[in-house]
């Protein structure tokens, strides 16, 4: 097997890649590499650097994907997907990664942050021949959840609903919502609506699994993105954020599970998240995996 190296050709590529990683899915997601989900959402995302797209690198045989090097928001972080059957490309692919994906600190220093699964001992013991050291407060853990059936009764606060942003897409809410919920002080700035409308912009985004918790007021004060892999039969769910004035009345955890069962109804059986938080693991999400940072300097 002969894989052939090429740079990101243009916006067509983000369809190519959307169905390598659709081709690559296994259950538990046993393998370790992104969902088509975290790409499209990592693609849309209003801090996705652009400019350095063209940075990414795919591996061909036979004119079909077998593995790519990308960022998630921008340079200087590196993850590798790769089809089973060509996991020796994993070393070239970080010789790729250190000369193409790599960051560069205000004082001039190259770096890199390259994801290993926990699980991949053989590529953990590239990374560490190589002088990469393991960064603890850098990781990304990858959680599932099981779709009962039937869906239990979701709870929700007297005075507060849920809706979908098929029902009101008010974006102004929506990035007030996500900004306060993100922890962000004062007021959105004016131009995060742009930001927004960029992260609704996905082929696969859809408004009717976007979630809120609308208060009394009006306002929206908790979101749940849904993503439906309806491929493979999955929902992803990204992002979720609660304003720190509604925290610890379940509202978060209302509109996450109102998003996973509208995918339960459509199919999906499990639900992901790249996430351990305590939020989760007390919802019934049970970590699978920890895709770990290994950082160098270059």
């Amino acid at each position: 097997m002969s894989a052939v190296l090429r740079p990101w050709a243009g916006p067509a590529d983000f369809a190519a890649i959307s169905d390598f990683l659709y081709s690559l899915y296994q259950p538990d997601n046993r393998d370790g590499n992104w969902f088509q989900p975290i790409w499209e959402y990592a693609y849309t995302h209003s801090s996705f650097d652009d400019a350095a797209v063209g940075q990414i690198g795919l591996w061909e045989e036979g004119g079909a994907i077998v593995g790519v090097a990308l960022y998630e928001s921008r340079l200087g972080e590196a993850f590798f997907q790769v089809h089973p059957a060509y996991q020796h490309l994993k070393p070239a692919m970080l010789d790729y990664a250190e000369e193409h994906l790599a960051g560069t600190t205000r004082e001039g220093q190259r770096y890199l942050h390259a994801f290993v699964n926990d699980f991949d001992a053989a590529f953990e013991r590239v990374v560490r021949e190589r002088g990469y050291a393991l960064n603890p407060d850098e990781h990304r853990p990858m959680a599932q959840f099981v779709i009962p059936d039937p869906f239990p009764p979701i709870l929700l606060r007297e005075g507060f609903r849920l809706r979908s942003l098929a029902e009101d897409n008010d974006l102004a809410k929506v990035d007030r919502a996500l900004w306060r919920g993100f922890n962000h002080p004062g007021e959105p700035p004016a131009d995060g609506i742009e930001g927004r409308k960029k992260m609704q912009s996905g082929p696969h985004f859809r408004h009717d699994l976007a979630i809120v918790a609308q208060a009394p007021s009006g306002d929206f004060v908790a979101y749940s993105g849904l993503w439906y892999d309806a491929r493979n039969r999955f929902g992803y769910v990204e992002p979720v954020a609660t304003d720190p004035d509604y925290r610890r009345l379940g509202l978060g955890q209302a509109a996450v599970l109102e998003g996973i069962r509208r995918c339960g109804a459509e199919g999906a059986t499990v639900a992901y998240v790249g996430s351990e938080q305590p939020f989760y693991l007390a919802m019934g999400f049970k970590v699978l995996f920890t895709l770990r940072c290994w950082r160098k300097e270059l």
